[in-house]
C-alpha cells in the first residue's frame, strides 16, 4: 500500500509539474539569420551584425529541436539570401512559424549608449517613425532596384486576413518570454516591446512571421553582452518557450 501511495504521489507531482513532454515533432519552425556574405548588416568596432545573428540562429536551433521542433536554417554559414529565397523556404518547408534574426543599431554617434532594447516585429504598416527608420534600414540590400510603388503593392498584397493577427501574437509572447529570460539575468535590459512596421523579410512567407531585433550592436553595454554565449543562450531560450506558448494557445484556440 505505501508504494502505491507513493507511486501515485510521484505521478500527481510530475503531472503538476507539466507531465510528459508535449510531442513537436509535427512542428517545423524556420530561422532566418538575417543579411550575411556582402551584406554585413551593422557594424561597430569590427563586430558584424551577420556574424552575431548566425550565432543566436545556431543556438536557437540546439534550443527547438532539444524540444523535439524540427528545425530549417535559412542559412548555416556566411552567404547573402535574396529577399524571395528567405521567405520562399519557410513556404516550401511548410513551416508553423517564420524568425527572422537581426541586431538593431543607430546612426548618430551621440546616442550610441543612450539607445538599446530588445524589440520584436511583425508585419504591418506604421506611421511610427522608428518603426519606419528600422525597417528601412533592415530592407535597404533586399530592396535594391525596387521602385516604391513595387514596394507599396507587395505589403498592401499582404497585410489583411489571419497571418497579420497570428503574427501579432506570436510576437506578444517571444517578446514576453525573452525578456523574463534576460531580466532573469540581467535586471537592466530594456524591454522595445512588440512593434508594427513594413519588413520585407516577413512579405513573402504565408504564414505567422516574426523579426526579432535582439538589441542595439551600437551600444556598448548591449554590444559586450550579445556576443557572450550566456547571453544568446538567454534570448534563444526565450524565443523557444515564446514559440511553445504561441503554438499550444493556437492549438487551443482551433480545438486540438
Amino acid at each position: 500500500m505505501i508504494k502505491h501511495i507513493v507511486g501515485l504521489s510521484t505521478l500527481l507531482l510530475f503531472v503538476g509539474c507539466g507531465g510528459p513532454s508535449v510531442d513537436r515533432s509535427d512542428s517545423l519552425v524556420v530561422i532566418d539569420a538575417g543579411h550575411g556574405g556582402h551584406d554585413c548588416g551593422a557594424l561597430c568596432d569590427s563586430k558584424k551584425e551577420k556574424d552575431l545573428v548566425l550565432q543566436i540562429t545556431k543556438k536557437l536551433k540546439r534550443e527547438f529541436k532539444s524540444e523535439g521542433y524540427k528545425v530549417y536554417l535559412t542559412r548555416n554559414r556566411d552567404r547573402f539570401l535574396t529577399l524571395g529565397q528567405r521567405t520562399r523556404i519557410a513556404d516550401r518547408k511548410d513551416a508553423k512559424v517564420f524568425i527572422s534574426i537581426h541586431a538593431n543599431a543607430i546612426s548618430d554617434q551621440s546616442r550610441f549608449d543612450k539607445v538599446e532594447g530588445v524589440e520584436t516585429y511583425f508585419l504591418q504598416k506604421t506611421k511610427d517613425e522608428k518603426s519606419q527608420r528600422i525597417a528601412a534600414r533592415e530592407n535597404a540590400s533586399v530592396l535594391k532596384g525596387t521602385d516604391r510603388l513595387s514596394q507599396e503593392v507587395i505589403i498592401d498584397a499582404v497585410l489583411n486576413g489571419p497571418k497579420i493577427i497570428q503574427s501579432h501574437k506570436l510576437a506578444i509572447d517571444v517578446q514576453n518570454h525573452i525578456m523574463k529570460h534576460l531580466n532573469s539575468e540581467y535586471a537592466d535590459v530594456k524591454n522595445g516591446g512588440v512593434r508594427p512596421a513594413p519588413f520585407y523579410v516577413l512579405v513573402g512567407a504565408s504564414r505567422p512571421s516574426i523579426l526579432v531585433e535582439v538589441g542595439y550592436i551600437t551600444n556598448s553595454k548591449e554590444r559586450e553582452r550579445l556576443f557572450t554565449s550566456d547571453y544568446q543562450e538567454e534570448i534563444a531560450e526565450g524565443i523557444v518557450e515564446g514559440v511553445n506558448r504561441y503554438l499550444d494557445n493556437r492549438k487551443k484556440e482551433i480545438g486540438f
